[in-house]
């Protein structure tokens, strides 16, 4: 192996994962095949980052992404054990192929590059295809530290067709809630939240009732399942309390899935009372009470 890497390239760090015994030789240095499975890991997460639902996007824009060549050059090895990070950059978008850029760390140390090189193809034929301007305008705006997403606050006739096509995806297909519970009339007063990404789909939506004087009450909060954990739920959440904080409200209530109650407590909120089960699934109810 060379001992002496290039200077640390600019890499976005993407995903962190430790090494585990199964990745190393008995030599506890990881084996080299390793390595690109680690920069095929991380390339999922530069999708999630991009706030992009890849299936459903690439059917979107009538296309496919595949592999077309992968290339590695070794510094160091990474050892049992090692917490190493993982970053990719978009360096270059040609006709039909993208090509990225990636590194792997130890700390600062810097292990592993790599190479990657897309083709943009129908996935039916697998013939290359342009890359479509969508997508080229998606890579241009997150390697320039743009945005990518953009919530949006509303009523239901403003937002409701967004917001109902999430809450039907998440609770109603994924969760299992029988159709008929999912609709209310509160929809037609609620104030409405809906996360959008640069191509417009929608990603996460909850909404915001006024349920007695100065008591808010938050429900209905949907993140596409793919998104999870990205952040989208959380903005959703401050731009709702914030909204009713703005309307001179007091306290904010909601019935949480007890899966859920996690996230709403680093957010401030207590549970009350014992848990139950509504719909189908367990929930408990949380406060939080307003500056």
């Amino acid at each position: 192996m060379q001992n002496n890497p290039p200077q640390r390239p600019d890499f976005r760090c993407l995903h962190r994962l430790r090494v585990r015994w199964a990745e190393v030789d008995m030599q506890k240095i990881v084996f080299n095949s390793h390595y690109l499975m680690y920069f095929d890991t991380a390339m999922a997460d530069y999708w999630r980052a991009l706030a992009i639902p890849y299936e459903e996007t690439m059917h979107q824009l009538g296309g496919d992404l595949y592999v077309k060549k992968a290339s590695i050059e070794y510094f160091a090895s990474a050892r049992y054990d090692d917490t190493l990070d993982v970053g990719l950059k978009c360096v270059k978008l040609g006709n039909s192929s993208i090509i990225f850029h990636g590194g792997i760390f130890s700390g600062d140390k810097l292990l592993v590059t790599c190479e990657l090189v897309y083709v943009h193809a129908d996935p039916a034929t697998q013939t290359s295809r342009p890359v479509p301007q969508g997508l080229r305008d998606l890579f241009t705006a997150f390697e320039a530290g743009e945005p990518m997403t953009e919530l949006k606050i509303g009523d239901w006739q403003a937002l409701g067709l967004d917001a109902g096509k999430l809450r039907k995806q998440v609770f109603v297909r994924e969760q299992g809630v029988d159709e008929t519970e999912e609709w209310d009339t509160a929809d037609a007063t609620a104030v409405h939240a809906v996360v959008y990404n640069r191509l417009g789909q929608p990603l996460a939506t909850g909404r915001l009732l006024l349920t007695a004087p100065q008591v808010a009450k938050i429900g209905r909060m949907a993140t596409h399942r793919v998104l999870r954990g990205s952040g989208l739920g959380r903005c959703v959440l401050d731009a709702l309390m914030q909204r009713a904080a703005e309307r001179g409200d007091t306290q904010v209530r909601l019935q949480a899935q007890t899966s859920a109650c996690a996230f709403y407590a680093k957010a401030g909120f207590i549970e009350t009372g014992k848990p139950y089960t509504e719909v189908g699934i367990p929930h408990i109810d949380m406060v939080k009470k307003l500056a």
